[in-house]
């Protein structure tokens, strides 16, 4: 069992009172975790406020080397925390799971690495020079979700790193262990109080709460639900915090009547099941041509049948189990309803503990629970359409706008489709393949602000014009 610390200046620090984290494929505790209160909050802030100054003052190519040292520890570590998140997640160790997000947060950590803000010269002319600076905020407060909690933690860290903030992370109650022993790696290369974690199950204190109110904290950079976010906003709003909020999507498929059916079974699939659909990106509904809304549909339960599904520890296991009884509840309840309003094609009956097989329902609409709720988990509603106005109109018809995707022979034809989407991001004949390179952020309540790239890496800085 593995038993975690904070880590607070560069220590890392034991509470009197610790909670269970469960490990969701066999219901029995992973570990235990610190329950952090305020004092130990406070203690994080004020060693982040403390090292700030001088952390901001390095020069960029200081900062530079820093998160490379940062890329370069989680490589060395990669194994060690990819069994820690399988225990306390459920992914798999294999395939798109534990060792796949350790890949990815590597990936990602060294591309920031590489980025800089420099001086932007806007005018040299006789009537003077004038410069545009990017500084450093101070106190960035992450708050992360259990989804894929090592990956996001460091889509969080590292653009704050690199501009000279300094940092406090609380990872979910779910899914602490990885985040935390990865915070305490970290600080084998980064100076005291830069990188520092608390952790807590908001058992009479909520901590997100109280970070998102601290006057000493000056950004939130915050990824989960939509409803958590809101709240994020208002304990924000007294300090006038900076905010980014990276919030639930109920990402649309729309496939083309020129689509082939066989080829993009693997990519719808994957699409959706990404982690067995828990994932704010993955497709959430998708809207077939009724001219191979079957074939499509067939293809699809061909696919889905042969995944392994079990414990992530065992090397064979293609998906795990839902996280957690929350949201495997939410996933049941939202299927059941859908049995009853149209057709299980394959999956829908739960398994045992938290295990959901990859289900796919058909003959459901926009007004069905299942179309419109996000359900966050292993669960694909197909729905059928006749004509492409149509499809693009109940793709739209969702407060959230996180991606979508479009399917189609004709890349032409799936771009022209794609920019009618009221999304942030649309891939063509993928789905959810975010890159480091490029600005990933929704509109409407799926969030505010962007991640990744140059301008992911602007949301940590404040813009400063100097005119001489």
């Amino acid at each position: 069992m593995i038993d975690a610390c904070l880590t607070i200046d560069g220590r890392p620090v034991g509470t009197d009172e610790t909670f269970a984290v469960l490990n969701p494929a066999t219901g029995a505790e992973a570990g235990r975790a610190p329950r952090a209160g305020q004092a130990e909050l406070d203690a994080a802030v004020a060693a982040a406020k403390r090292a700030f100054p001088a952390w901001s003052a390095q020069d960029d190519a200081t900062l530079r080397a820093a998160c490379e040292a940062v890329t370069a520890k989680l490589q060395e570590h990669a194994e060690e925390l990819a069994r820690v998140l399988t225990l306390e997640q459920g992914k798999p160790l294999n395939g798109l799971g534990s060792r796949w997000e350790m890949g990815g947060a590597a990936a990602w950590a060294g591309y920031t690495a590489s980025l800089s803000l420099p001086v932007q010269v806007l005018q040299d002319t006789n009537e003077g020079r004038v410069e545009l600076h990017r500084k450093p905020l101070g106190v960035v407060g992450s708050i992360t979700p259990w989804n894929f909690p090592v990956m996001i933690a460091i889509w969080h860290v590292l653009p704050a790193l690199r501009t000279g903030n300094t940092v406090v992370l609380k990872p979910s109650p779910y899914t602490p262990l990885a985040t935390l022993r990865m915070v305490e790696i970290l600080n084998e290369v980064l100076p005291a109080g830069v990188l520092n974690a608390v952790s807590g199950d908001d058992a009479g204190f909520n901590i997100g709460a109280a970070m998102s109110s601290h006057p000493d904290i000056a950004k939130i950079v915050f990824t989960g639900s939509i409803g958590t976010g809101r709240h994020v906003m208002r304990s924000a709003a007294e300090t006038l915090k900076r905010l980014t909020l990276e919030l639930g999507g109920n990402d649309a498929g729309i496939v083309l009547p020129d689509a082939d059916p066989a080829k993009i079974a693997e990519g719808l699939f994957w699409g959706a099941f990404i982690n067995n659909g828990q994932t704010c990106a993955a497709m959430k509904r998708l809207y077939v041509h009724d001219s191979i809304h079957d074939a499509v549909c067939e293809a699809l339960v061909a696919y889905a049948r042969a995944i392994p599904v079990g414990d992530g520890l065992d090397e064979a296991s293609a998906l795990g189990p839902v996280q957690n009884r929350m949201q495997f509840d939410k996933v049941a309840r939202l299927v059941a309803d859908a049995a009853g309003r149209g057709k299980v094609l394959c999956g829908g009956a739960p398994g045992d503990g938290l295990f959901f097989p990859p289900t796919i329902v058909a003959g459901l609409t926009n007004g069905d629970p299942l179309v419109d709720e996000e359900q966050f988990g292993p669960a694909l509603p197909v729905i059928r359409y006749s004509d492409v106005e149509e499809a693009i109109a109940a793709a739209n018809d969702s407060p959230n706008g996180l991606g979508g995707s479009v399917w189609s022979s004709d890349i032409d034809a799936a771009k022209a489709v794609a920019k009618r989407m009221e999304c942030g991001s649309v891939w063509i004949n993928k789905h959810g393949a975010i890159q480091p390179n490029a600005p990933f952020g929704g509109i409407k309540s799926s969030g505010l602000g962007v991640e990744f790239a140059e301008d992911g890496l602007k949301e940590y800085t404040s813009a400063q014009v100097i005119f001489s």
